[in-house]
């Protein structure tokens, strides 16, 4: 999922030694699920959906669970959150691995339009049937690391971990008991620094950041990232270097997220109001505001 992951597991009380066999079979569950949607490799099963857009193709459970969650997400954002944004993604340059586009020739920027949306994907009710309309192609995007997170740790619980965190490139999950008790500690890292700038502590949950200050590369046309704004198929411009979010699963805080990114920071606290348990938005500028219950949660 081209990014850091880290796996904390409370073993089993009673059990000395098998939180480490626990956290191995976390790796592999992870290193499963990337082989599965990750749309840099060509053997994924997610890119041989894209391939056969205008067939209906019957998927795997874990592909069944990204799409119908990816859904979803469009759904409960209006729209800001969309993962038929890959054909602008390259148009925009970002055509394979991000350490690739950097190193290669430097990519151009070809005209962007508006994405696809959602609307025409049909999923067979009963079944495991996508059919995506010809010319959509998926980028699940950060849903699938939060997706991920989220499944792994209910797979450690399930084993019989005492308690689970799963951090995949700054979408975490956390469940159960953690070492020494209390709450889970999560640190807020500054989008330009990396420093920590604030910690929230979260009993159960999801904590997921979207920035656009790590995926940046250089075009013919200037610099771009990787959030896109589906509306305009460009690089989102609200106001906003990165958004925290606070939710019950981490799929969805990855989700509300990127669309409070793309709203910007006027309409950042409306979108999240219904879903999210409270937001940290970083201004451009320069700046933390808080959204929402987060004052709650920071120590």
């Amino acid at each position: 999922m081209g990014s850091d992951a880290q796996v904390i597991v409370n073993g089993p009380e009673g059990q000395p030694g098998r939180a480490g066999g626990l956290a191995a079979e976390a790796r592999r569950r992870v290193d499963a699920l990337e082989a599965c949607w990750s749309r840099f490799l060509d053997g994924s099963e997610l890119s041989g959906l894209n391939r056969r857009a205008g067939h209906p193709v019957e998927v795997s459970e874990d592909l069944w669970a990204l799409v119908v969650r990816a859904i979803d997400g469009w759904r409960v954002s209006g729209g800001r959150f969309d993962p038929t944004v890959h054909a602008a993604l390259l148009a925009a340059g970002y055509d394979r691995d991000l350490d690739d586009v950097r190193a290669g020739p430097r990519p151009s920027a070809r005209p962007s339009r508006p994405s696809r949306g959602c609307a025409g994907i049909a999923l067979v009710p009963g079944t495991r049937i996508v059919a995506l309309p010809r010319g959509v192609a998926l980028d699940p995007g950060g849903i699938g690391k939060g997706l991920a997170a989220d499944l792994v740790v209910a797979d450690l619980l399930a084993a019989g971990a005492a308690g689970a965190c799963v951090n995949l490139g700054g979408d975490l999950r956390v469940e159960g008991e953690p070492p020494g008790g209390g709450s889970w500690a999560v640190e807020v890292e500054d989008p330009w620094t990396g420093e920590p700038v604030a910690e929230l502590a979260v009993a159960r949950g999801a904590v997921a950041t979207t920035s656009r200050t790590r995926r940046v590369w250089e075009t013919g046309g200037g610099l771009r990232h990787h959030l896109i704004d589906p509306a305009t198929g460009r690089s989102a411009e609200g106001g906003l270097a990165a958004v925290t979010v606070l939710a019950g699963e981490a799929w969805r805080a990855e989700v509300l997220a990127k669309a409070a990114f793309v709203a910007g920071e006027a309409a950042a606290a409306r979108v999240l109001a219904p879903y999210a348990d409270g937001a940290l938005l970083f201004r451009n500028a320069g700046g933390l505001v808080p959204v929402g219950a987060i004052e709650g949660f920071l120590r």
